[in-house]
């Protein structure tokens, strides 16, 4: 029991040390994941689509 006491001790002592972001920094961050997920999501469906029409060109043209 002792142990899980001294681990609460030194979870909360090193809580003291976090430092939070302002408003504006998880703004910007968020917009950044935001906008990097968008483009991937476009890349991948670019790919997707072109390897669709590649597969299907390859499929119907035997």
């Amino acid at each position: 029991m002792n142990t899980i006491t001294d681990f609460i001790k030194e979870v909360l002592a090193e809580a003291k040390h976090i430092t939070w972001p302002t408003r504006k920094q998880a703004i910007y961050a968020t917009i950044a994941v935001l906008v990097i997920s968008l483009l991937v999501a476009y890349y991948l469906g670019l790919l997707d689509f072109l390897f669709s029409k590649g597969l299907e060109q390859l499929l119907l043209n035997r």
